[in-house]
C-alpha cells in the first residue's frame, strides 16, 4: 500500500550512496540521480515540443501545461522583477523553472522517491550557469567598467561607506550569489526528503504494533508527501525568481 501512495523509501544509506543501475563501471554509468536528471531534461523538452506541435485555439493537455507555465513565469517572475524588457529571457527562465520542478517532483513518484536536487551537483551547476549569464548580461549592457562600478559602488550610498559596502558587494555578487542559490535549493530538498524518510521509517516500525499506533505517522507521511509536491513547485519558483532579480 505504501508504494501506491509513493511512500516506499530506499534504505537510509542510499541518501548518500547512489549505486550504478546501468552501464556499470564505465564512463557513461547511470545511477538513480543521473537518470532523474536525464528524464527531467527529456520531459522539459517534450513538454514544449509536443505543445508546439499540437497547437490549438483552446489549449488542452500538454499545450495547456506549457502555456500555463509560460504565463506563470511571465506574470509572476519576469514582469515582477525585470519588467517588459525581461521577455527576451523567457525561454531560459521557463526552461529553468520546468526542469527544476521535474527534478524535484521525482521525490513523490512511486518506486523512485528521490529528489535529484537533494544532491549538490546539479543545483551548483545551475547556479554557476545563472551566475555566468547574469554577469555576461550585466557587462554587455553596461560595459565592464560600468558594471563593476554599479555592482561595487551602488548609487545613493554615502561615499564614506564605500570602504565597507564595496567588499560586501564584491563577495555577495561575485562569490556568494551562486553558492546561496545552490545551497538554498539543495538544503530544502534534502530536508524534505529526510523528513519523509523519517516518517516512513517510523510508520513502518509502529505498524508492526498494530494499526492504531501506525496511523498517526502514516497520515503525517501522507500530509508531508502532499506538502512536498507544493515545495517542489515552490523551490522551482524561488530559484527562478532569484535568477531574474
Amino acid at each position: 500500500m505504501m508504494s501506491v501512495f509513493a511512500l516506499e523509501f530506499p534504505p537510509v544509506t542510499q541518501l548518500f550512496e547512489w549505486p550504478d543501475i546501468a552501464f556499470t563501471d564505465t564512463a557513461l554509468a547511470l545511477n538513480k540521480t543521473s537518470l532523474i536528471y536525464l528524464v527531467s531534461m527529456l520531459l522539459t523538452v517534450a513538454t514544449f515540443g509536443l505543445a508546439a506541435r499540437k497547437r490549438a485555439l483552446v489549449p488542452s493537455g500538454v499545450q495547456h501545461v506549457a502555456e500555463g507555465g509560460v504565463n506563470f513565469v511571465e506574470q509572476n517572475i519576469v514582469m515582477q522583477t525585470i519588467g517588459p524588457d525581461g521577455r527576451r529571457f523567457m525561454p531560459f527562465l521557463t526552461t529553468l523553472f520546468f526542469f527544476i520542478f521535474y527534478v524535484n517532483i521525482f521525490e513523490v513518484i512511486p518506486f523512485i522517491q528521490f529528489p535529484g536536487n537533494s544532491r549538490m551537483a546539479v543545483p551548483l551547476l545551475l547556479a554557476l550557469v545563472v551566475w555566468v549569464i547574469y554577469n555576461y548580461v550585466g557587462v554587455r549592457s553596461q560595459g565592464l567598467g560600468g558594471y563593476l562600478k554599479n555592482s561595487l559602488f551602488p548609487p545613493g550610498v554615502p561615499k564614506l561607506l564605500y570602504v565597507i559596502v564595496a567588499p560586501i558587494e564584491l563577495f555577495s555578487t561575485f562569490l556568494i550569489r551562486p553558492l546561496s542559490l545552490a545551497i538554498r535549493l539543495w538544503a530544502n530538498m534534502m530536508a524534505g526528503h529526510l523528513l519523509l524518510v523519517t516518517f516512513a521509517v517510523l510508520s513502518a516500525a509502529l505498524w508492526g504494533f498494530g494499526y492504531v499506533p501506525g496511523l498517526l505517522p502514516f497520515f503525517m507521511l501522507v500530509l508531508l508527501t502532499a506538502f512536498e509536491i507544493f515545495v517542489s513547485a515552490l523551490q522551482a519558483f524561488i530559484f527562478t525568481i532569484l535568477t531574474a532579480v
